[in-house]
């Protein structure tokens, strides 16, 4: 579809409040953690915008929707936010329930701005309804790979379960490290317990394992199994999607969650702004932000600006995404088309390569930046 997206619900003068329906997971088996930080920068930028005036006097309502990782769960919560009257969808973290949500954002004609999903093919076909904040998994992987390269790593192992995302990750991950000297092998966690993991390790002579897995099962027990193998003690364990980030991780492993890379999309210093919204966010979650929590709230920026824009137009039309322009809390956010992805995107937000300190596991450190 390419119509320019109009805003169901943006329209009415009658002081009602403006509504956004808002995707997160937040029962197992979803990335909890994930969804309590992504829900708090979205509650936290509707609050903000209101404390300001709000859409053009209206308030900002936040209709929340918890997709506990089912793909049919959240296409049937766009289903009744859409009934409901909503201006547009936000949010949700795991790219497959996030490629349900879009298509059937795509269908009913209704906005969605997509918080934080990777997943390169986020739609079937080009569209004008739905726009993404978060870099492609094609862009970020690629930084990781070449962290990996950097790092003296080229004969790789991957632990995989099946997963459209996890499938295309190894995917992204062996068409870029092979034409550059790099060796992936899979290791199907179905048929290999920890024990035997380890065992493939020493046998493919992988200088490095990655974990395109389940948290915490069963990334944690091989995380567990590999740092106590001592064939396997100069073995880098790595993490692209991000599992080390949230507190859990370091929680269930203690030391043995240390010095395991993970990409997080946080510039090395946050300006004014970003480190505003991340003290209010500490206060807010009662522990450090996560990238996560920072896509939430730039979220809301986005769609305030573009319903505002919408109330302002005298013809009605919706602004497109492509005239977007909004100071977010880790740069500035214009959507253009990329090849290769459906979605107008964001190009890109800053991309980062961390792990946490093994002498203060609390910490991160910056090991590569993209």
């Amino acid at each position: 579809m390419n119509t320019p997206p109009s805003l169901p619900g943006a329209e009415r003068t009658d002081g009602s409040s403006v509504r956004i329906g808002a995707l997160v997971p937040l029962t197992r088996p979803g990335w909890v953690e994930a969804g309590q930080h992504l829900l708090a920068g979205l509650e936290l930028a509707v609050r903000e915008v209101n404390d300001a005036g709000g859409i053009g006097g209206r308030p900002l309502e936040l209709v929340v929707r918890d997709t506990a990782a089912d793909p049919r769960r959240a296409a049937a919560a766009v289903d009744e936010l859409a009934r409901l009257g909503v201006a547009a969808v936000a949010g949700e973290y795991h790219s497959v329930v996030a490629r349900a949500a879009a298509a059937r954002a795509d269908a009913l004609g209704l906005p969605f701005l997509c918080s934080s999903a990777v997943l390169d093919a986020l739609t079937e076909q080009p569209t004008e309804w739905v726009a993404r904040l978060a870099p492609a998994q094609s862009h970020g992987w690629q930084i990781y790979a070449d962290f990996l390269l950097g790092a003296g790593h080229s004969r790789i192992a991957v632990a995989t379960q099946p997963s459209v995302y996890w499938a295309s990750g190894l995917r992204i991950l062996r068409e870029y490290l092979a034409p550059r000297g790099g060796t992936v092998v899979e290791l199907d966690v179905r048929a290999l317990d920890p024990a035997a993991v380890c065992d493939e390790l020493v046998g493919h002579r992988a200088t490095a394992l990655l974990l395109l897995v389940g948290h915490p099962d069963p990334a944690v027990p091989i995380v567990r199994a590999v740092r106590r193998d001592r064939r396997l003690a100069g073995t880098l364990i790595g993490a692209p999607a991000g599992q080390p980030e949230f507190p859990e991780w370091a929680a269930l492993l203690g030391g043995d969650g240390a010095a395991i890379p993970f990409l997080r999309y946080l510039p090395e210093r946050l300006g004014p702004l970003g480190a505003r919204v991340g003290t209010a966010l500490r206060e807010r979650l009662g522990q450090a932000p996560s990238f996560v929590a920072f896509e939430g709230y730039d979220t809301v920026l986005v769609l305030a600006d573009v319903l505002r824009a919408h109330v302002a137009d005298e013809a009605g039309a919706a602004r497109p995404w492509s005239r977007v322009a909004v100071e977010g809390t880790r740069g500035q956010i214009r959507f253009s088309r990329t090849p290769g992805i459906g979605v107008r995107q964001w190009a890109w937000a800053p991309t980062q390569v961390v792990d946490r300190d093994p002498a203060e596991p609390d910490r991160f450190r910056i090991l590569h930046a993209g």
